[in-house]
C-alpha cells in the first residue's frame, strides 16, 4: 500500500477541519501518515488533537529551529520525512504558507507539484479550476513523489474518530534552511467568527454594501458564518484584506456562499465558485454572479438582508 504524508494543520493549538480533509483524500490513495511539526516538548500535545480522519499514524517533528525559520525549515522537515517514510504522495493545504513549504518539498524531493487542487483520485490524477475558474484541469504528478496542495473545504471531510499510534521522528535542519530567522511574530486577533476558509457558511459583501457592511455582519452572526468581502470593498478600504475573497485573496468551499452586492467579476469567481450552495443578492439583474447562483434575490441588500436575518432569528427563536 501507498504512503501517503500530510501536514498536519493547526489553528493555535488545535487541529484544523482541513487536515481531516487532507487525511481524507490521502486515505484514496494509501496509508496516511500525518505529520507534525512542533516545537521542543509541545508534538505530543498537539498530535492528540488529531482526533478524526482517517490517520494511519503519526510522526512528531519537535524543533524548534522549524518556528524560529519558519517555511524553509518546515520544507526541510517535511521533506525528511517524507523520503524516511518512502512517502509517494505529499498532501499540504493549499494556504500561503502550505503552497510555499510544497514547493520546497517538490525541490528537495526533485518531484513535480501540484497546487490548489480541488480533488484527488484514487489513481492520484489531481483536478483543478484555471483561468479564473472557468476551465477544469485533470493533472498527474509524472516525476518522483506527488506533491500536492488541496484547497481547504473542496472535499467533503470524512469526520469519523481518529486514534493514530504516534511516533517521534528526528530530523536535522540544514544550514541552508536556517538564512532566515523569525525575530519576532504576532498572532491574528480573532474574533467570535469562524475562520473564513474554515467556514462551512461564508456571507460576503462587496461594491454595493457603498462601505456599509453593518447587514452582512448582522446576517453573517445569525448564520454563524465567517465574513469574506470582495476585491473591490477591501481596495476601497471597507474591509480587511485578510477577509478578500477571490484570485489575489483567499479561495473558499463552503456548504452555502451568500453573495451581498457583489458583481461577480470572473477575479471573485476564481475564490468562490466551488461553495456548494451559491445565494446572490443583488439589486442589478444582470450582476453576472446570477449566472452561476443556484438562489438569487434580485433587490436591495439593505433591504433584503434584514427581512431574512429577523426571519432566521423568529424560527430560531
Amino acid at each position: 500500500m501507498s504512503t501517503v504524508i500530510i501536514l498536519a494543520d493547526f489553528q493555535g493549538d488545535v487541529a484544523t477541519k482541513t487536515t481531516a480533509e487532507l487525511a481524507t483524500v490521502g486515505a484514496r490513495m494509501g496509508s496516511v501518515c500525518a505529520v507534525v511539526l512542533a516545537p521542543a516538548g509541545k508534538g505530543a500535545a498537539l498530535a492528540a488533537t488529531l482526533t478524526q480522519g482517517p490517520i494511519s499514524s503519526i510522526a512528531i517533528v519537535e524543533s524548534d529551529d522549524v518556528a524560529k525559520h519558519g517555511v524553509a525549515a518546515a520544507a526541510d522537515a517535511l521533506a525528511q520525512v517524507a523520503k524516511a517514510k518512502g512517502a509517494e504522495v505529499v498532501l499540504v493545504a493549499s494556504h500561503a504558507f502550505g503552497k510555499e513549504v510544497a514547493a520546497r518539498v517538490a525541490i528537495a524531493l526533485e518531484s513535480g507539484i501540484i497546487t490548489d487542487a480541488v480533488d484527488v483520485a484514487a489513481d492520484k490524477v489531481a483536478t483543478q479550476l484555471v483561468f479564473g475558474g472557468s476551465t477544469t484541469v485533470h493533472s498527474t504528478v509524472t516525476h518522483g513523489t506527488a506533491v500536492i496542495t488541496l484547497r481547504p473545504n473542496s472535499v467533503e471531510a470524512d469526520l469519523t474518530a481518529s486514534s493514530a499510534p504516534s511516533e517521534t521522528v528526528a530530523v536535522t535542519i540544514s544550514d541552508a534552511s536556517k538564512k532566515s530567522s523569525i525575530s519576532s511574530s504576532q498572532p491574528p486577533v480573532k474574533g467570535g467568527r469562524p475562520e473564513l476558509t474554515e467556514a462551512s457558511v461564508v456571507v460576503s459583501g462587496g461594491r454595493g454594501t457603498n462601505g456599509d457592511f453593518a447587514a452582512v455582519e448582522s446576517f453573517a452572526d445569525i448564520l454563524g458564518a465567517a465574513v469574506g468581502a470582495s476585491r473591490a470593498a477591501t481596495d476601497a478600504g471597507w474591509y480587511p484584506h485578510s477577509h478578500q475573497v477571490g484570485q489575489t485573496g483567499k479561495s473558499v468551499s463552503p456548504q452555502l456562499y451568500v453573495a451581498c452586492g457583489i458583481s461577480g467579476a470572473i477575479q471573485h469567481r476564481a475564490g468562490m465558485q466551488t461553495s456548494k450552495t451559491i445565494v446572490v443578492v443583488n439589486k442589478d439583474p444582470e450582476a453576472p454572479l446570477f449566472d452561476i447562483a443556484d438562489f438569487g434575490v434580485i433587490g436591495d441588500l439593505f433591504n433584503v438582508l434584514p427581512q431574512a436575518t429577523q426571519g432566521i432569528s423568529a424560527k430560531k427563536g
